[in-house]
């Protein structure tokens, strides 16, 4: 007895049935994994990981990363200006080999200018103490990049007279990994320019 043939049109109106229920399924299936990408980077993106001290996962907001970042900029450039401005004949060697440590090359070589133009020859030659009273500095931030401007007041004490001077100083800063004590902070000052310095005030004393 022979086998009787398939109507062709049923055969084709099922693989075309099945082909369409594939694509549709590789479309959703598409769809959905990039919707999970998406979602994942997203989250990525407003979260970050840290270990605490038994192992466990601590989530962090962006924001506080910010904010975490604000304050170690600040403590950071306080401790740069506290280094390289706050010198006199018996530190000024130890105190700067610190702040160069928290610069990249705009640094050293501001440092080799001054030393070029003789400013701690002067330093030693008339044992004048130079004295940071105070730190002012403004992080901003553009497109995940991070300049500062800071202001620093100091004395320079010449033992009969006190002159007070504000200096102006500009740069970015950049992450780096922490080198303890060297770096504690885990940042590097880059573009560094001292962009105006004037003299507010000075003070005879009185022996």
């Amino acid at each position: 007895m022979k086998t009787p043939y398939k109507n062709i049109y049923n055969v084709l109106k099922l693989n075309r049935f099945i082909v369409l229920a594939v694509v549709a399924c590789a479309l959703l299936s598409s769809t959905f994994s990039v919707w999970m990408v998406f979602n994942t980077n997203q989250k990525a993106l407003n979260s970050a990981f840290a270990i605490n001290t038994d192992g466990s996962i601590i989530p962090l907001k962006l924001v506080t990363q910010k904010e975490n970042f604000r304050v170690e900029a600040l403590a950071h450039l306080d401790l740069f200006h506290n280094y390289f401005y706050n010198i006199d004949a018996s530190n000024y060697e130890r105190n700067l080999e610190k702040a160069l440590w928290l610069g990249n090359s705009s640094v050293d070589n501001l440092y080799r200018q001054k030393k070029a133009d003789g400013v701690y020859n002067r330093l030693l030659q008339y044992s004048l103490v130079q004295k940071v009273l105070s730190i002012d500095s403004r992080i901003s931030e553009n497109n995940g990049s991070y300049g500062f401007t800071t202001t620093t007041i100091f004395e320079i004490n010449r033992g009969t007279i006190i002159d007070t001077y504000e200096l102006v100083s500009t740069g970015n800063l950049i992450m780096v990994d922490r080198n303890f004590p060297n770096n504690p902070h885990g940042l590097l000052i880059t573009n560094y320019f001292e962009n105006t310095l004037k003299k507010i005030s000075d003070e005879s004393r009185k022996e």
